[in-house]
This record gives structure tokens, sequence and C-alpha cells, in this order.
């Protein structure tokens, strides 16, 4: 799976994850979540609808200019602060956030010494006995396949201008991690940048223990969104901890 095309499901799908997540986290209005990773802000402006006051982090800034216009759309813009940064450098220590959510994956598009700092700076963002719930693919589910691919396009996650994006992807059997590189030639400028993004196989014992690494407590895993009939629920595993 590509994570940087992965659907966002149907409004009735995602609100069932909402709840879960609601539930789970402990979550009610006034609740401070951070979401980290936010893209679009899908979730975050959902959660603010319930009351929650919500920071959301992404590099993308087509995401975070429609995150922001998208809670401007629904009303709850106050209850939502969007910051363009890579989560990598996110610095929210000592905010003291009740509850965090890393989804989609993507803690696996980095290095593991990267994923593993970004779980602390979690842990750190939280208050104590702060809660976090973290979605990886299924280490079945990750994409081995070798493989290339291009299209092009006027907006999406790599800007609000034309570009055209030459893909490849490729299978690092030791490191158990599928590359994916994209080249993305800006077709206004002709300015090309080059992104890569790994997909990390976790096994859930591994994520127990870096979560624990991290200052986490009463990690528990929850393969396929705990059966919630969702069309892609098998892909996913998804792990909840308490800051300690």
């Amino acid at each position: 799976m590509n994570h940087t095309e992965r659907p966002r499901g149907k409004t009735a799908e995602r609100a069932q994850q909402i709840e879960w997540l609601w539930q789970t986290l402990a979550l009610q209005p006034g609740s401070r979540l951070l979401d980290i990773t936010c893209g679009p802000g899908l979730y975050a402006v959902e959660f603010a609808q319930r009351g929650c006051l919500v920071t959301g982090i992404d590099f993308g800034p087509a995401a975070i200019a429609y995150a922001q216009e998208l809670a401007a759309a629904e009303g709850v813009a106050d209850r939502c602060t969007f910051i363009q940064q890579d989560v990598r450098q996110m610095a929210q220590d000592g905010m003291g956030f009740d509850a965090a959510v890393l989804l989609y994956g993507q803690l696996a598009v980095m290095p593991k010494t990267d994923a593993q700092d970004v779980l602390a700076r979690a842990a750190r963002a939280l208050r104590p006995d702060g809660r976090i719930c973290l979605e990886l693919l299924h280490p079945e589910k990750v994409d081995k396949k070798e493989s290339n691919w291009w299209f092009t396009d006027n907006i999406g996650l790599w800007g609000e201008s034309p570009f055209l994006h030459l893909g490849e992807r490729f299978w690092l059997e030791e490191d158990q991690v599928s590359v994916e590189r994209y080249h993305i030639l800006h077709l206004e400028t002709g300015e090309l940048d080059v992104i890569e993004l790994c997909d990390q196989v976790y096994q859930p014992e591994e994520v127990a223990e870096m979560l624990r690494t991290a200052g986490f407590t009463a990690v528990t895993a929850h393969p396929a969104w705990d059966n919630l009939p969702l069309y892609d629920a098998d892909e996913w595993m998804v792990y909840t901890a308490v800051r300690g």
C-alpha cells in the first residue's frame, strides 16, 4: 500500500473509528488531543466537533491548508491548531495533552531510529496517564512487490500547481523494509523534488518494546481495529498505550 494515497474511507466507517478512539482513549469534551501526521484533518475536525481541542501536525502544505479550510467550514477553527512541520522535529514537550493519535501507518515511513524518537516526543507531549493510539500495517500486508508508476495532477500532496509524479518501489529483505522513491517534477517551474519513504515492517512485540522504551506502559494490541466492520480492517494493527 502507498501511504501517500491511502483512501480515507467512507464517512460512516471513519465515524466508527472516531467512536472507538473516543472510548478507548477516554476522551471527552475539552480533552486536548495531539494528531501526529494529521493529513487533511478529517479525524481532527471530527474530534473537534465532539468538543476536543486538537493540535494537528503534518509536513504537507496542501494537507495543512485543506485541514484549516475544513475546520473553518465546519465551524471548529477555534478548536483546531494545524502546524506544518516534520513530526520528527515536533516540539510539544510538556504540553500536557490528554491523548495522541498516530494513524495511517505513518510511523513506518521513517527509519526506526526516527520512529523511536517520534514516540518519545509523543510521550513527552502527553500528561502522565495520557494515552496514545498507533496504527500500523499488519506485517503480512506490507507491499513487498517491486514496481514503478507515474501520474500527473494539478493539485495534491506535493503542492497546488501541476506536477508529474514518477514513483518506484523496491524491497530490502535484510532490513524488512519496502522503499518508495518519488521524483516530483513541478511543471510550471521545472523544479525537481526527490522524496524517499520507507514502509518498515514491525512485528507486534517490536512495537510494544518501542512504546515501552519511549515511556509508555499498558501496551495493548488491537488487530483489525478490534474487528470494526471497516473495508480494510484486516490490513491494520492498532496499538494503545498509557504514558507512565
